[in-house]
């Protein structure tokens, strides 16, 4: 879902609603149009067989479903103020069509159960990755002596981290689509977040120590230091977000279009870009329409946060 991206940093007051509308609204938008065209499993990830569908119109009906149900689903929560998951509402819409269509025999359970596992395996994993994070932060942080000298060593190289973990991503993965980027392995990928995360680096050192100049050694001081962080944070992950979430979402109108085009029924397609405008131009309107509730459930309600809890809670995220 689109606001826990930026409902950290709205839950530690590093920005205001308005601000967090903005850099969302931005910056999901561009994933989604630049980085979002990738290839897309028109029944979400194997969850139907194709073949078990009866025919061309039998699918399209069942993707409308599909979409229609999600769509049904995600509005009635987001305004019951359940922070619910696009993906996992069009999972379970492609499922259920495909149940209503085919039957039991068309679903594929071995890939619903690695589905829902990774739901299960997701927060949990991301729960600890943010313990682990918090937990080093104070030990080389906030509990020095010095916590300003302290914050200027390690700030860069979290900073450096986060940028590097993005980096890897999107090569791998975000931008696929592109031919530069087609036979980039994890190695390779790997690389090439090691090259971002130098570079981001080079930058944030100096950045941080000229921030830090005349602080005072205090923890209110680093909570200074990682407003920027933040931010910075939630503007990759609602790009990443927009790269990826959004074209779970307009895949069932990719494989209706697709359908309708080539009178056959196929496993993959190529999401056109009026359809990726769509999903981008839905996400801004949504935004708009229940972004500050929702945000303010991710960012204030779950638990309390400062700066330096909101960024462990980005780069596990």
């Amino acid at each position: 879902m689109l606001f826990r991206s930026v409902g950290p940093a709205v839950g530690s007051k590093a920005l205001t609603i308005i601000g967090a509308l903005i850099i969302a609204a931005v910056c999901e938008s561009a994933g989604a149009l630049l980085a979002g065209g990738d290839v897309v499993s028109t029944i979400s990830k194997g969850i139907i067989s194709a073949d078990a569908v009866p025919s061309a119109d039998t699918f399209i009906w069942l993707m409308m479903a599909a979409l229609i149900s999600s769509a049904l689903w995600v509005n009635l929560a987001t305004v019951l103020n359940a922070p619910v998951s696009t993906t996992h509402s069009v999972v379970g819409g492609v499922m259920g069509s495909g149940i209503a269509a085919a039957g039991f025999g068309a679903v594929n359970w071995p890939t619903m159960g690695n589905i829902v596992a990774s739901w299960v395996i997701s927060p949990i994993m991301g729960g600890v990755i943010a313990a682990v994070m918090l937990a080093f932060i104070k030990t080389v942080i906030i509990y020095r002596d010095d916590k300003i000298a302290a914050a200027r060593r390690w700030v860069p190289m979290l900073i450096a981290l986060m940028a590097g973990a993005f980096g890897t991503y999107m090569s791998l993965k975000g931008l696929k689509h592109l031919d530069l980027f087609k036979d980039v392995d994890l190695p390779k990928a790997l690389l090439i977040g090691l090259g971002v995360a130098i570079v981001a680096w080079l930058i944030a050192h100096p950045v941080i120590r000229r921030q830090s100049r005349h602080m005072e050694n205090r923890n209110q001081s680093l909570r200074q230091l990682f407003v920027w962080p933040l931010i910075f944070s939630a503007a990759l992950l609602s790009f990443a977000h927009g790269s990826n979430d959004v074209a779970n979402a307009v895949g069932p109108l990719a494989a209706i279009v697709h359908t309708v085009n080539a009178g056959e029924v196929a496993s993959k397609v190529q999401i056109p870009f009026w359809v990726m405008l769509i999903g981008a131009s839905g996400i801004s309107f949504g935004l708009v329409l229940f972004g500050p509730k929702l945000i303010r459930t991710v960012g204030q309600s779950i638990t309390k946060l400062n700066p330096m809890r909101a960024y462990c809670v980005a780069l596990a995220a």
